[in-house]
């Protein structure tokens, strides 16, 4: 006998399976990330379809066989329509998908993570259109799901000397996890890895994104320089990371 689950879910990302199915990974709220099987879903006639397009928010309802789950039921709550047709936000939201795709794995209820999913798209679809840098969206999902994972980086003291920062010259360290004064840098510069000079301006910002200021947020006018350093600060970071889950 199979066991049947009900629960919301955020439809991610779907890949088609033979000639009609398709597979879909889905964070829902009572059992986290799921890879559920849509059989027969791309055939016109089947009842399933309406209720799970990439990015919509839903009710769905699945039973779990020996290998594999299969959907069984889908009811769209949200399609965040005013996100579809912006590709400026339309972009975020795939690069959202994917970071997190990439950064959550396995089966495992995580309601900080079910809210800042929501909280994210919520703002994506509602946000004026005059708001400019729709792009530090991303990074405010980038820099609070790895907080959430256990990868919140030190911003306010040295990582190394734990001394309160000043914004003079400062450094990212990936194997410290946060910022370095540079008298720790030039002390310790062959033990501590490959380091990154960030700006006190980054380190504001990242600030910003983790205590959730969206009043702030939202006014803010970030010119390209400042964009492409916090482009590469959260790659690599990024890239330390996932490269740890590795081993």
């Amino acid at each position: 006998m199979f066991l049947q689950y009900r629960t919301q879910g955020l439809i991610l990302k779907r890949e088609d399976r033979g000639e009609a199915d398709q597979l879909f990974t889905v964070f829902t709220r009572d059992f986290g990330k799921l890879e559920i099987l849509g059989k027969g879903i791309r055939k016109i006639s089947s009842k399933l379809r309406p209720g799970v397009e990439t990015l919509y928010l839903s009710e769905i309802e699945f039973i779990q066989g020996k290998t594999q789950k299969t959907l069984t039921d889908a009811i769209s709550i949200e399609k965040f329509q005013r996100l579809r047709k912006d590709l400026g936000r339309l972009n975020i939201a795939y690069k959202i998908s994917e970071i997190f795709d990439e950064m959550v794995k396995g089966q495992e209820r995580d309601e900080k993570i079910w809210s800042l999913l929501n909280e994210v798209f919520q703002k994506l679809n509602n946000i004026e259109p005059r708001t400019s840098n729709i792009e530090l969206f991303y990074y405010y999902f980038f820099w609070n799901l790895i907080s959430i994972l256990g990868y919140k980086p030190e911003l306010y003291h040295c990582s190394i000397c734990q001394k309160k920062l000043k914004p003079e010259r400062l450094l990212f360290s990936e194997k410290e996890g946060g910022i370095i004064c540079y008298n720790c840098f030039k002390e310790k510069e062959t033990s501590i890895g490959q380091v990154k000079e960030i700006s006190p301006e980054i380190v504001k910002l990242i600030r910003i994104f983790l205590e959730k200021n969206w009043p702030v947020l939202i006014r803010l006018k970030i010119g390209k320089k400042y964009l492409e350093s916090l482009e590469e600060i959260s790659q690599n970071y990024s890239d330390s990371i996932l490269e740890k889950n590795k081993t």
